[in-house]
């Protein structure tokens, strides 16, 4: 018997809590809560008579943490799930550590504000002293690990694909396949099509703005800053076909190069169409991708959150996709004194997806992790006190779920690897 309060109701929740559902073993008991109620109701109306966990709804204010401890004190979970946005992070931790419940999200804390000038004098020191200039990384809730630690509750960090997956095929490939792994390259491959000129694939503020940011990758013990996009390269994936892709500053480098011992580098790639990213390079140009608030007819507007308005909404995208995701890590090491590369990814299906949970791929390939890393959690066999990226526990039970629950992965001992 267990119970799980699940924050936000976007694309990845709905993928999410429709597995919750097909697992009902686990997750005899579910409270879906949101700012919006109704998105809630219209999801539960849908599933509720399809599967035997209970299922209830909340309204709620991810921003407030006495609300949240109202709602998790009233509903009682053994755990809170938060897919709200990034930005709510260290709210619904706070919740979590006042109620001694165990948190599980899938993306790490990236802060709203970025022109508080309180927050810019944080901000900078931490450029310095973590060797890079990304809004998010993962050091504000690493520094929760000795107050989870006392509380003796459990917070399992980036439990979606990347990071999350990848991350828990880098400690598989160690577990059965290297003594030492060197070299490891993150390669995200989205080869769907949604016919719009363009559009993003999940939270567009978000997305546009990791993109846009100087990419970094870790080598020989240091960060490495790159301009945004500056560094391309070329690969040919598995049921997508040749695409070209990017680096990008990307969280789990900063786990992996922290968990992983004697690894050199590692670096993380995303693939762009020309289109997509003349549109970003058009838009930045003249100011739509800023942070800044400016004053527009006695308003005050944030350039980047009226684009967001604008553009398609991530979860209207999943009846017009087409084509597949590709989504893995290039693996190379040393097993027995000799050197070996392997290859660990995923391919998904848009179409298959939509008509399974009625989701795109990407939303896919983050729900279904995040229901496996909170029902491991729930199971206890990754549970114990204090502050833990996925990669920091047995990835066994992690790999077989994936395989059951429609994310199968392939491992391709004999890979082209990236220059």
């Amino acid at each position: 018997m267990s119970r799980l309060l699940i924050i936000g109701c976007g694309g990845v929740a709905g993928v999410a809590i429709h597995k919750c559902c097909q697992n009902s073993d686990v997750f005899t008991e579910i409270c879906i809560a949101s700012r919006t109620k109704s998105k809630c109701d219209a999801i539960k109306a849908k599933l509720e008579n399809t599967t035997k966990t209970v299922i209830t709804t909340a309204q709620v204010n991810a921003d407030s943490k006495d609300e949240l401890v109202a709602l998790i004190n009233s509903y009682k979970p053994d755990a809170v799930l938060n897919l709200a946005l990034p930005y709510q992070d260290l709210t619904i931790m706070d919740a979590c550590l006042e109620t001694k419940t165990d948190y599980i999200d899938t993306a790490n804390y990236e802060p709203e504000d970025t022109t508080d000038p309180e927050w810019k004098a944080v901000y900078e020191k931490r450029c310095k002293d973590l060797g890079f200039t990304a809004y998010f990384d993962y050091s504000w809730q690493w520094a929760y690990k000795e107050k989870f630690e006392k509380a003796g509750i459990t917070a399992l960090l980036g439990t979606g694909f990347d990071p999350g997956v990848t991350s828990v095929f880098t400690a598989y490939a160690l577990k059965h396949y290297f003594d030492e792994i060197h070299y490891i390259d993150i390669l995200d491959c989205n080869g769907g099509d949604h016919g719009y000129p363009f559009a993003t694939n999940f939270n567009p503020e978000i997305n546009l703005r990791e993109v846009s940011a100087n990419g970094s990758y870790w080598e020989d013990g240091k960060w490495i800053e790159t301009k945004p996009m500056e560094i391309k390269r070329v690969y040919n994936f598995d049921g997508v076909g040749e695409k070209d892709m990017y680096l990008l500053h990307h969280e789990e480098i900063e786990s992996l190069a922290k968990n992983i011992p004697n690894v050199k580098r590692i670096r993380f790639f995303m693939t762009f169409g020309q289109s997509y990213l003349t549109h970003m390079q058009c838009l930045e140009n003249v100011g739509m991708l800023s942070t800044e608030p400016v004053m527009y007819e006695g308003r005050e507007i944030v350039p980047i959150q009226f684009l967001k308005a604008l553009l398609p909404d991530p979860a209207s995208l999943g009846p017009r996709t087409k084509g597949k995701t590709n989504i893995g890590c290039i693996f190379t090491g040393v097993k027995d004194g000799k050197e070996k590369t392997i290859y660990i990814y995923n391919m998904c299906d848009h179409q298959e997806c939509y008509k399974e949970v009625g989701s795109q791929a990407v939303s896919y390939t983050t729900g279904v992790p995040a229901m496996i890393g909170a029902s491991l959690v729930l199971s206890g066999q990754w549970k114990k006190p204090g502050v833990y990226n996925v990669e920091e526990f047995d990835p066994d039970p992690y790999m077989e779920a994936l395989n059951k629950f429609g994310l199968p992965w392939v491992v391709d001992e004999n890979p082209v690897t990236v220059e």
